[in-house]
């Protein structure tokens, strides 16, 4: 009767356990915010997938493609799905005694890629700029094609990038800010110079009128130049640079990416001298 009483008072001590184990509520799991990439120059859906270890289909998947030959823009930020979790290693079956291996020479170490800065002459930064996601939202200054591109020319580099126009079409700012200069100088001839918040520096050179004089507060798509040709110029069209913290960066990554991008022409004039 003993022996009964006490497997009576075990099954009943294992029964209350697992009741109070279960009543436990369960802490909620936390959300990783999902990754991003942002688009740059020879980016393709195969080596981006390679580069964060998930599968094309994955991509184009998560992000709602047509198809995985979709044409990719610059700029364009593309949701990268959690990689597919390794299968578990099968654990082994004992066969028998152990052998002894005799030790063989390591393979060598496969090299980490550490990703540079790529930046060309005085602070021309050639990557796409790590901050994207927290720049301020610019606009573009006036509509028409871009005919010549940021970065290396045939003779040298640009700084930023040439926007055609018709001659005294109005040039608007890009950002809201306050006008640092408003001015006339060797190779940008009539110049405007906006300063934005965070150390962001918009400019506008070529221009046949500035409408702005240095000291103004501006907001974005305010009328701030006209377009011309003055200064080194050969035909009528806005040069437009965006800097930040004394360095300049292709503003094809820091604005809204219409199709006109594709009516890009090379150019011989060179900007390497602007200030």
């Amino acid at each position: 009767m003993r022996a009964r009483a006490a497997l009576v008072a075990a099954a009943t001590l294992l029964l209350l356990a697992a009741v109070e184990g279960a009543a436990e509520p369960r802490q909620p799991a936390t959300r990783t915010p999902p990754r991003t990439h942002v688009v740059a120059g020879g980016d393709t859906l195969g080596g981006i997938a390679s580069r964060y270890k998930v599968s094309v289909a994955a991509l184009v998947a998560a992000n709602h493609l047509a198809s995985e030959r979709v044409t990719l823009r610059l700029g364009q930020r593309l949701v990268i799905p959690a990689a597919a979790p390794a299968a578990a290693p099968a654990a082994a079956a004992p066969r028998g005694p152990a052998r002894v291996v005799t030790p063989a020479r390591a393979a060598a170490a496969t090299p980490t890629r550490v990703s540079v800065p790529v930046r060309g002459p005085r602070g021309l930064e050639l990557a796409v700029p790590d901050f994207v996601d927290i720049s301020p939202l610019f606009a573009w200054p006036v509509e028409g094609p871009v005919t010549s591109t940021f970065g290396r020319r045939r003779s040298g580099w640009h700084r930023g990038i040439d926007i055609k126009a018709d001659r005294g079409a109005v040039v608007f700012a890009a950002a809201g800010g306050v006008v640092a200069v408003s001015a006339v100088e060797p190779r940008y001839g009539r110049v405007v110079k906006i300063e934005h918040d965070d150390g962001y520096v918009t400019v506008y050179a070529h221009n046949e009128e500035n409408l702005v004089e240095t000291g103004m507060r501006v907001s974005a798509g305010d009328p701030i130049a006209t377009i011309g040709r003055t200064g080194r110029a050969t035909a009528h069209h806005l040069h437009f640079e965006i800097r930040h913290n004394a360095s300049v960066y292709n503003p094809l990554y820091l604005l809204p990416l219409p199709p006109r991008v594709g009516q890009v022409e090379e150019s011989d004039e060179s900007d390497e001298e602007h200030e």
